[in-house]
């Protein structure tokens, strides 16, 4: 129903987008058919450059830029032979390794000789590096088909071909963006999207504390780590497990992102009302919470609320605050978030004293000679106007806090330990968020990489599905120019 709703706005249904004349399938088949038919009624340096990249350039002048993308063909074919071809081949063979490594008895010596084998992670590391090889090359060999249809046009209607030097001045005068995004695209490419592509294909294999490299090679399993994350086994089970994380992180998100912007913003509405004094001492005292680092203020809260801190020794008494498994952890739980608002109030208070500044005061003038009460007024002007600027920030709270880790890790690292309901050999404990569990599970002395990534993969589904969906409902996307 999301689907039909954000597609209808768009005026197109569901069967059009997918299967209409106008669908994403037809409109990607025309576009390749467009291209081969260019290719086929191109000229001779069309087609050859097919084949031999920079030909045509070179067939028409442009001996420099077509020396480079003849140069990159090379490389891609040297690569390819001596180094890629071999690890994409493995991805698609079904086989990460054939040999394990380790150690031969040599009956002449007397001696154990240690025996190079396969390494499955490398060659799925460096399979994942051909691809993205491969496909930055198919884009720049696109981009030499196009150079020369271009040429083509340009010389059917007369005009000159663009030398290097004319080209490398487009690219600094009026096309100084394309060389500036370069090394951030590459940073993606290597710090962003290869690793998520081998966190995913991690969760096709076995790699686990039992297939472990080099001395023990792991291989595909297709969808069976899905299964037995998924798969309901009882009250220990790892499916009831997961979603009693799932739950958990759920309501952890919820209470550590609204109880901080709630507060922050009647804290904010407080200090800048009318006759506070001394407001300015106010808003310095919660910087000064902000100015202490985050893990510093977590690990002495740590030792507060410790079994023998000086809460329970002020107190006089003997609870077990972050350690107490009664009622589903439910003490622990709510420290957790009771510290979080200690240090997520402030940054809320400032950014809303900032916005409340913004707010036109004559809306308030209107309101109170329409006779608005203090309520009204937080109603029906205060809070839509914060939640339809901060709806953004709302949104990318609640994502963050899905995958807060340093607030759980440092105050309980994750526990108590609960083996009746958090059993079955999954390694969760009660105040696991999904990104704790999925660290627990390749930092333990039984690591189970591939039940790691399907919860990576698991938690990317669910972090850009609410995105998508919270913000295209979001006022922040809808009727920008009510508060402009």
């Amino acid at each position: 129903m999301e689907k039909e709703s954000v597609l209808s706005r768009m005026g197109v249904s569901v069967k059009e987008f997918f299967v209409g004349e106008d669908s994403i399938f037809r409109r990607f088949g025309r576009a390749v058919k467009k291209a081969v038919l260019s290719v086929v009624h191109g000229s001779l340096a069309v087609k050859i450059s097919c084949l031999f990249m920079g030909m045509g350039q070179m067939m028409r002048k442009q001996v420099v830029k077509g020396i480079v993308y003849l140069l990159l063909e090379i490389g891609f074919i040297l690569f390819m032979v001596f180094f890629g071809g071999k690890y994409i081949g493995h991805l698609f063979s079904g086989s990460l390794g054939t040999k394990a490594s380790g150690e031969v008895w040599n009956e002449e010596l007397g001696v154990y000789e240690a025996v190079k084998g396969d390494n499955s992670f490398l060659i799925l590391l460096y399979g994942v590096v051909s691809l993205i090889v491969l496909i930055m090359f198919i884009t720049v060999w696109v981009m030499n088909i196009r150079g020369n249809l271009e040429n083509d046009r340009a010389l059917a209607e007369g005009r000159k071909l663009a030398t290097f030097k004319q080209d490398c001045n487009t690219f600094i005068n009026k096309k100084f963006y394309v060389p500036l995004l370069i090394p951030p695209l590459l940073g993606l490419l290597v710090f962003t999207i290869m690793p998520l592509v081998f966190m995913i294909l991690i969760a096709f294999t076995n790699y686990d504390f039992e297939h472990t490299p080099p001395g023990q090679l792991f291989t595909w399993v297709g969808f069976a780590n899905f299964g037995q994350l998924f798969s309901v086994g009882g009250g220990s089970g790892f499916f009831l497990v997961f979603l009693r994380v799932l739950l958990w992180t759920f309501i952890w998100a919820f209470f550590a992102t609204f109880s901080n912007y709630f507060f922050g913003m009647i804290i904010a509405l407080m200090i800048n009302r009318k006759g506070i004094k001394l407001k300015k001492l106010w808003r310095t005292l919660f910087v000064v919470v902000i100015a202490v680092p985050q893990f510093v203020t977590l690990l002495l809260m740590q030792k507060i609320l410790d079994g023998d801190g000086i809460l329970n020794v002020i107190l006089g008494t003997n609870i077990r605050w972050l350690a107490d498994t009664a009622n589903g952890s439910i003490i622990p739980r709510v420290m957790i978030i009771l510290v979080n608002m200690w240090i997520g109030i402030p940054y809320t208070l400032l950014m809303c004293s900032g916005i409340l500044m913004n707010i036109p005061a004559e809306q308030y003038e209107a309101a109170r000679l329409d006779g608005a009460n203090a309520w009204q007024l937080f109603f029906k002007i205060t809070l839509p106007y914060m939640l339809h600027v901060t709806g953004p920030y709302l949104i990318t709270q609640f994502v963050g806090n899905i995958n807060n880790f340093n607030v759980i890790w440092l105050l309980t690292g994750g526990g108590p330990v609960d083996n009746i309901n958090y059993g079955g050999g999954s390694q969760a404990q009660s105040t696991d968020l999904l990104v704790t569990w999925l660290y627990r599970l390749t930092t333990d002395t039984n690591p189970r990489y591939n039940i790691a990534s399907v919860i990576g993969i698991v938690i990317f589904i669910i972090c850009a599905v609410l995105s998508l969906i919270t913000y295209n409902r979001s006022g922040a996307t809808k009727n920008e120019e009510v508060y402009q």
